[in-house]
């Protein structure tokens, strides 16, 4: 499975200075190596190309919160270029947002591993039609867009072959826990199934259970803002130290550890299998039975508690068939040493390969949600010989089966006392056999077989029939050959065949 990605977001908390930048790619870089094992680590900057980005009026307006920050911090392309190396050095990817045109040119100059949307720039359409221009992988967030909007850059993007990730993001700084909504997560990737969901934060530094929560919904790619204090530059009331994100950290790889694996069943472990085992039936049987007897419903009970190597009743099911190898007493345990089993699923699976193969290669309609019945009348083994398979499209006042005959396949001598059938030959031919009297029927051809009337029916090139008649009832089946109505396992029934 692919390491989640953990972004280091820097922001302006460099505050203008390369060396101060340089410490933080510092700290963190120990914290990272620490979780390097479960984790993928990158630093994310951002550019504004402050001659285009400020209006002229507002350049040198101090008063303004956001101007002031900006300026101040700035960085000269060099600058930047310079901590981008020492990160990527550290072993970091690296990413960048831009708010302006300009910005995303330097990006692509810069060669930056991907690019970064910030939420107040997600319907910056004339920004969007340059980052669209780009070869990078994007990143975008969320925050304050309604779905419509997503939807719109969503689409957007996939129409020019964009590769995107999108991050839940609640852009209030810091935010507070009852305004996370992590469940938008979900919907994100209920809604864009086939795009990475992330999650870019800004809660309390202090706070390591939302991306507990994050992590368990499956999120890929998480962003946290970071800062190292100093007596010169203290922390903002959203970024982490380093001691704060080691203990963020931790809390992801817990959460990692304690979700497992998302893409695969895992394995239950021999104590889970141990423990499970003990409160399972066991197999006993009714009364003695002697070497050779084939387990049935008839001659077994389920009882607990069991005993180690006992064939247990999860154990049974119409694919498996027990033979007793020795003699056994009433209510003794029916154990794996004195039994052996044959398992028929991959002959059951076999059969319905062939039957779809056969019918695939007809012109016949046939309902795929209708249960395919399995007729063996004398056991898996001799289906080839002796079976048809049958798919019941209706059966109230009146019927209709389709009956498929494999080539060279045989349906043994029965008869009904209630039902009176017709039989329309869909594909191929088949010989019909009533009362002792054959005929060969083929495509088009149609026969009523009335009560009581013996019949029997076997074909070469395999055929397709469509019998249309009353009612049919389980029991109103008569086969001349005792053998057959003695085998009460003769039937096996798929549902989910195709």
């Amino acid at each position: 499975m692919k390491k989640p990605l953990i972004i280091f977001e820097m922001a302006n908390n460099h505050m203008g200075d390369v060396n101060h930048g340089k410490v933080m790619i510092n700290e963190f870089a120990k914290i990272a190596n620490k979780h390097i094992d479960v984790f993928e680590f990158a630093w994310k900057f951002q550019f504004r190309d402050f001659d285009t980005f400020i209006h002229k009026d507002y350049k040198d307006r101090i008063d303004h919160k956001y101007v002031k920050r900006f300026t101040e911090t700035s960085l000269t392309e060099s600058q930047f270029n310079e901590l981008r190396h020492y990160a990527e050095s550290k072993g970091f990817k690296t990413l960048c947002t831009g708010f302006d045109e300009n910005s995303i040119d330097l990006i692509v100059k810069m060669k930056f591993d991907i690019l970064k949307v910030a939420s107040c720039s997600f319907t910056d359409w004339p920004l969007l039609n340059k980052i669209v221009t780009t070869d990078k992988p994007i990143i975008l967030s969320t925050a304050g867009a309604t779905l419509e909007e997503i939807d719109s850059v969503v689409s957007f993007m996939l129409h020019r072959n964009k590769e995107i990730s999108l991050m839940h993001c609640v852009g209030e700084y810091p935010t507070q826990l009852n305004n996370l909504q992590l469940n938008q997560i979900d919907l994100l990737k209920n809604r864009y199934p086939n795009i990475p969901i992330g999650y870019s934060t800004h809660e309390e530094p202090n706070e390591f259970d939302a991306i507990k929560i994050a992590i368990g919904k499956g999120v890929t790619i998480s962003e946290k803002h970071v800062a190292v204090a100093t007596e010169k530059y203290p922390p903002n009331a959203y970024s982490v130290t380093p001691d704060q994100m080691d203990s963020w950290l931790s809390s992801a790889s817990n959460a990692l550890k304690i979700c497992g694996e998302v893409d695969i069943r895992v394995p239950a472990s021999k104590k889970e299998l141990a423990d499970l085992s003990q409160f399972k039936r066991g197999v006993f049987v009714k009364h003695n039975v002697i070497k050779g007897t084939i387990i049935t419903k008839d001659n077994i009970y389920y009882a607990w508690p069991s005993i180690e190597n006992q064939v247990l009743a999860n154990n049974l099911s119409k694919y498996n068939q027990y033979t007793v190898t020795e003699d056994i007493k009433a209510d003794q345990p029916l154990m794996n040493t004195n039994s052996i089993v044959v398992n028929t699923r991959e002959k059951v699976w076999k059969i319905v390969q062939d039957v779809k193969s056969f019918l695939y290669t007809t012109d016949v309609v046939f309902p795929g949600q209708a249960e395919l019945e399995i007729s063996h009348h004398y056991g898996l083994d001799k289906f080839y010989e002796t079976g048809i398979t049958m798919i019941t499209v209706v059966n109230r006042e009146y019927c209709k089966k389709l009956i498929i005959v494999l080539p060279n396949q045989t349906h043994p001598e029965q008869y009904h006392n209630q039902k009176e059938e017709t039989f329309v030959i869909l594909h191929g031919e088949v010989d019909l056999t009533l009362d002792n009297k054959t005929q060969t029927l083929k495509k088009g051809d149609v026969i009523t077989i009335e009560r009581e009337v013996r019949h029997i029916f076997t074909t070469k090139t395999g055929c397709v029939i469509e019998e249309v008649s009353s009612t049919h009832y389980v029991n109103d089946s008569y086969y001349t050959d005792e053998n057959i109505s003695k085998n009460k396992d003769r039937k096996t029934f798929v549902t989910h065949w195709l």
